[in-house]
């Protein structure tokens, strides 16, 4: 029995060891390369919404009010001519809601399409900027017998991703493309959504590090030269990002690092059902439509950014479709169907 758990552990040591190294920040729990691949085989906003909160895709892993639950991640969409601008936000609370990342596409008037996602930088670190492969190459092996100064690091072989031909690509850019308004929020969720327990870290990031290949970028491979392909539309949502103090707290007090331990809260912060204090049908919005380019989001944040209060935008009721849907992967919609609260 001692023997067996010795291997298993040495095993498991190996497996993490291959890993590339942690960030040390909540992000390590996203993993923004299996965001990306998702995010490209997804056919409406809806779909990629809902699979990225699916316990079965396991990718998300995020717990940022240390609830010892998975939070759930919503998708809001901003529009400007051509270019998209797509946001995975969290409610923190009741109160506050982070900004995680957000995913560029832009296409020029040559019809060229480029797509970016940038991680916040309280969870991600400074300048972390993911984007596909444009060009192939060939899968590469080391040479364990080899002992000189410039060593091949073994790798597979990379598929350069055409954008253009990506399915939510060519949904968004289509005359079928409606936009689609997520109208959950603290304490309201889609039924499909079930606050499932999070996994240790190291497992998480083994399961997904496989995602990493077939991507430019990130800090995993020894630094970043990405760069913002539309910073007009960056800065547009940098001015209006939301940020949570309950986050920054955490962050700054090395909590998030803490509870890599196990040692997170019995307590759950999650409101059960009878205790949201509001329907999902009666909070007011701020959202524009999807023609708008500047979303007016307050933050609860007191960053350099010009943020306004700490209200949350909310969709009102003329957003919302009432009743269940009877299919998930359609053309996106207004509202998804009903939710549930916690």
């Amino acid at each position: 029995m001692t023997v067996a758990l010795i291997m298993s552990a040495q095993l498991i040591f190996c497996q993490s060891d291959n890993d590339g190294p942690e960030l040390g920040l909540p992000g390590d729990n996203l993993d923004l390369y299996a965001v990306m691949t998702l995010f490209q085989k997804s056919k409406t906003i809806e779909e990629f919404e809902k699979n990225l909160n699916l316990e079965k895709t396991g990718i998300n892993n995020l717990d940022l009010n240390l609830d010892k639950k998975v939070d759930f991640i919503k998708v809001i969409t901003k529009k400007n001519g051509n270019s998209f601008t797509f946001i995975l936000q969290v409610a923190v609370n009741k109160n506050e809601n982070q900004d995680v990342a957000v995913i560029l596409v832009d296409k020029d008037k040559n019809g060229k399409v480029k797509m970016q996602i940038v991680g916040d930088e309280l969870l991600y670190g400074k300048d972390y900027v993911i984007e596909p492969v444009s060009k192939s190459s060939p899968a590469k092996t080391a040479n364990p017998a080899y002992a000189g100064d410039d060593p091949v690091q073994s790798s597979p072989a990379v598929t350069a991703v055409v954008v253009e031909t990506v399915p939510i690509v060519q949904y968004v850019y289509s005359p079928a493309y409606v936009p689609y308004y997520p109208p959950y929020y603290y304490g309201f969720y889609p039924p499909y959504f079930a606050a499932f327990t999070v996994m240790a870290v190291g497992i998480y990031r083994h399961n997904h590090y496989y995602h990493h290949h077939g991507y430019h970028g990130g800090h995993y491979h020894g630094g970043n030269n990405v760069y913002i392909n539309n910073r007009n539309s960056f800065n547009n949502y940098n001015n209006n990002k939301m940020r949570s103090n309950t986050v920054r707290d955490n962050s700054a007090n090395n909590r998030y690092n803490t509870n890599r331990g196990n040692s997170r809260p019995s307590a759950s912060t999650r409101p059960s059902a009878g205790n949201t204090g509001a329907s999902g049908r009666t909070r007011q919005s701020a959202s524009p439509s999807a023609g708008t380019s500047n979303l007016n989001r307050g933050s609860s944040s007191g960053s350099n950014f010009n943020r306004g209060g700490g209200s949350s935008s909310r969709p009102s009721a003329g957003q919302m479709g009432g009743g269940s849907r009877g299919s998930f992967g359609g053309g996106g919609g207004f509202g998804g169907g009903g939710g549930r609260r916690r």
